[in-house]
Order: structure tokens, then sequence, then C-alpha cells
């Protein structure tokens, strides 16, 4: 198995705050995979899929204090009949024992937990493979990530599969929006997860998104809702400090995975031009996955300057980031237009081909040309 070492030290600095890890993120992205990396003689793996599983733990205190291991594994803990209360007991009544649950969405799934465990368990939100994790999976072609994306089966396989995008969104349907939210109309909802796919990294307009799917506006904000807590669709929103020439309401809907977007869109190879969009969804995985993720937001004013990514920290410093395919005469009109309504923070230039973290002025701005393994390095 690959190791994950940036994703196993989340998990451990996690546990040092909370006694339950929640470990979220899409089918197929590597959860189970990641969970079996920890030390086989320390931790026990419990497959909540199998019929068996609800007959384990139907006794929480009992199954806990038969424990010999100091770490558990409930791997797609929302298959059981009461997770709320198998991880409450744990976590009050065992207090030295390491839980993991997994699961396909932020929060508890909907129908099957009573609260969200506060105070209790700490989320890390696994990514599809990360520019950082290239290497490791043996991928030194980061064209080849966009065009087949972050999952694990799709990246590795030998030869493209067209298939396996549309046999997880079936899946996507059944398992996590169908089962655990009682959405019943699949056509309804796949309309408006292909339209978001085919529009990936644009702003939301949810009147047009209504309009298209023939869904009702009400419908598409449920849908979306859904998506977002599945972590299918990650939600970018608007930074501004009351100015009116600022955009302030709609955001932006980045889908989970280049791969799908590559595949709603038909292509089955990239052309350059199609190559940066794609590269700004693979520095918000990085983004989202080194910053708290409510904080990562973009900047745009009304005469259409837009700044790809900003981080707020504090009251005052505001980092920005412009996602750049070509490092060669980077256009930074629109960061400099930001800069002159917010002139502290640092500015990053992010591009696939920087060895080292490089200072530039350009346009009279100072910044660093950096790649997303640069940005998680700190």
């Amino acid at each position: 198995m690959i190791a994950r070492k940036f994703w196993l030290d989340r998990i451990h600095r996690a546990w040092e705050q909370a006694p339950i890890v929640w470990l979220a993120g899409v089918r197929r992205v590597g959860k189970t995979t990641l969970a079996r990396l920890l030390p086989t003689d320390e931790t026990l793996y419990v497959n909540c899929d199998s019929p068996r599983a609800a007959q384990e733990v139907a006794d929480p205190e009992f199954f806990f204090s038969r424990l010999k291991r100091p770490i558990v594994v409930f791997d797609e803990v929302h298959q059981l009949p009461d997770p709320t209360r198998l991880l409450k007991i744990a976590a009050d009544e065992f207090p030295k024992l390491k839980v993991i649950a997994t699961g396909s969405s932020t929060l508890a799934a909907a129908k099957k937990f009573r609260d969200t465990l506060t105070g209790r368990k700490r989320l890390v939100c696994l990514h599809p493979v990360l520019f950082s994790e290239l290497t490791a999976f043996g991928e030194a072609d980061v064209t080849r990530r966009l065009l087949r994306g972050g999952l694990p089966p799709a990246l590795l396989t030998d030869r493209a599969d067209p298939d396996f995008y549309s046999e997880w969104l079936d899946s996507h349907f059944a398992r996590d929006v169908q089962e655990l939210f009682g959405v019943a109309k699949r056509t309804g909802y796949l309309a408006l997860l292909q339209l978001l796919l085919r529009q990936s990294g644009g702003l939301l307009d949810y009147t047009r998104l209504a309009r298209d799917t023939g869904l009702s506006r009400p419908t598409v904000m449920h849908y979306l809702e859904i998506c977002e807590t599945t972590l299918t669709v990650r939600l970018v929103r608007p930074y501004h400090a009351g100015s009116g020439r600022e955009w302030t309401h709609q955001p932006k809907g980045y889908v989970f995975d280049t791969g799908f977007v590559c595949h709603a869109r038909g292509w089955d190879h990239l052309r350059p031009d199609d190559c940066g969009p794609l590269w700004e969804h693979l520095v918000l995985d990085t983004l989202l996955s080194v910053e708290d993720p409510a904080k990562v937001l973009f900047w745009r004013d009304h005469q259409q300057r837009e700044v790809d990514f900003v981080v707020p920290h504090g009251r005052e410093r505001v980092d920005a980031y412009e996602c750049k395919w070509s490092a060669l005469n980077p256009d930074l009109k629109n960061l400099r237009a930001f800069r002159a309504a917010y002139p502290q923070g640092r500015n990053y230039v992010v591009v696939p081909q920087a060895k080292a973290p490089t200072p530039l002025r350009v346009d009279g701005l100072e910044v660093e040309l950096v790649t997303p393994t640069h940005l998680m390095a700190g």
C-alpha cells in the first residue's frame, strides 16, 4: 500500500484534541486504505458493511471492554443501526481509546445520527490524490492526474476506464444520497450534478441551474446542500469587506475531482487551454487540506477582476493565490487590483513547474512562485 504520510499525521494530530476522528471523503477516495495503514498490532478494523458488525457492537460497553488494542476503526460506521450511541460510549466511557469512524459526508449521516458528537470528534477530510503525493503514487505527469482525476482506482489503472466514472455516480446516488438523505428522484439529482461537473469552477446561478435541470429553485438548493455535505461539490464563497464594488453573494462551485469534470465534458485528452481551469481545482485541494476550509475564499469585483483564492489571517492580512498553468509571464493585473484594496498579505503564484519557492517582482508586486507542495510545507 502507498503510504500517505500527510494524512496519517493529520489523524494523529486530531487524536491529540479528541478521541474520535471522523475520516470523511467521497467514495473510493482511499479512506479504508488509509485506515489500514495504521499499525495492525495496535488497530482493530471493523467493516460496518458486514452484517456481523452490528452483532459485535450491539452491546458497546461489552465490546469496548474486551478490546486489547488501543485503536479501533469503524469503516462506513453509518451502516450500523445506532452509530451515535456507539461512538458516544467510546468517547465518554473509554477515553484512552482512539477511534476512527469513516463516512462519505462531512457531518454524520442525516438519518442515522441524532447529534454530531460535539467536543468528542475532529474532522479529517481526505481529498483525492494531491499534487504533493504524485511521486508516491508513481505519477510524474500532472496532466494525466488532471485527466484521470485523483481517486486511486482511476489514477493507477493502466488504461482509462470511462465506465468507472458512470458506475461511481450510480453508487454515489444509491449509497450516499438515496440511502442517507432519502432523495427518490435519481434523474433530477444526477442532472444537477452533471451540470455542476460541466461548469465546475464557475459562479453558481441557482435560478439558471433550476431552469436548465427542470427542478424547482428550492429543490436545487436542497440538492446542493446534499452535494456539499457529501463532499461532491465545494462552495467557495466571495471575500469582501463591505465595499459596494465587490462581489458579495454568489459562490463558485468546484466539483470534487478533475477526472469527473473531464468525463462529463467528454474529454479523452487535454489541450493547454483545458489545463488551467483544472489546475485551479488541484490547487484548491491543497488549500483545503492545509487551511481552515471556511476561510478559503475568492475575490471578484464588479469590473470582473478576480483572484482565484484568498485566505484571510487576522483582521487585516489576506494572502492571495493565483493559479497559473505556466510560470512564463504571468498576468497579475487582477492581483494588483486586489492589493490596492487589501495591501497586507503574501502573494503566491502557484504553478506546477517551480523546483523551489522563488521570490519575484512582477508588475510592481512582490510575489512568490510556488507549487502546491511548497504550500503544504508552510
